[in-house]
């Protein structure tokens, strides 16, 4: 899937939906793209936190050490079985949610490439299923866990968010390996529960989806 998504929301909303405390007057972010903050739900204590978060864990290859080069963001969790996740997705102290309302996949010609936003009908706060962690390199971080994309979103990529139902927040966030692994694996959502939403926003154009932008006075 793409590294693009939106939060069209109060962080005292988000905050409710959840029943995590923390400073509910976080500034909620525009939209979030790998290295950028985003908001994230996780639980320490028995209790579930809001706080802000980076998107994207660290990441540094033997060429880019080499070369010198700092650490990368990877913000997507598709294999469980790499060296980079196997250690932490067995862990449930590192799951967390994630609040979206939208989230966007490219679409049209290289070069023209709009902005596609997908979102779940009668769900104004979606819980992405996601992992956290305080890193030495960049604090503290998050990633979240892709699955096969329904019929909806396939046309525009063939991998999307792994989505929680509420009823699901506490089987993620306590939940044994073989559930983390039996929810990437479960089919995906059905594609007549989602609503897209196809604009002549460019990719890189900063814009919200229609559904989210504030309504224009009437003049």
């Amino acid at each position: 899937m793409s590294r693009l998504y939106t939060l069209a929301a109060t962080a005292s909303d988000v905050a409710d939906h959840f029943g995590a405390g923390g400073f509910t007057d976080i500034a909620v972010p525009s939209e979030t793209i790998e290295a950028l903050p985003g908001l994230v739900v996780h639980e320490a204590n028995g209790r579930r936190h809001l706080r802000q978060m980076h998107w994207g864990f660290p990441r540094l290859t033997r060429e880019m050490r080499l070369r010198g080069d700092p650490p990368g963001r990877i913000g997507l969790v598709a294999d469980l079985t790499n060296p980079m996740w196997e250690g932490l997705v067995v862990e449930p102290r590192y799951r967390c949610l994630i609040p979206l309302t939208h989230f966007a996949n490219p679409n049209g010609s290289p070069g023209e490439k709009t902005r596609s936003w997908f979102s779940a009908e009668g769900q104004p706060i979606m819980a992405w299923a996601g992992f956290c962690k305080n890193t030495p390199e960049m604090g503290p971080v998050y990633a979240g866990m892709t699955m096969d994309a329904n019929s909806l979103v396939h046309p525009t990529n063939d991998r999307m968010p792994v989505l929680l139902m509420p009823h699901e927040y506490e089987r993620w966030l306590h939940g044994s390996i073989k559930d983390v692994i039996g929810f990437q694996f479960r089919p995906p959502p059905p594609s007549e529960t989602f609503i897209v939403e196809h604009t002549d926003d460019l990719w890189r154009s900063g814009k919200l989806p229609p559904s989210a932008r504030p309504q224009q006075a009437l003049l």
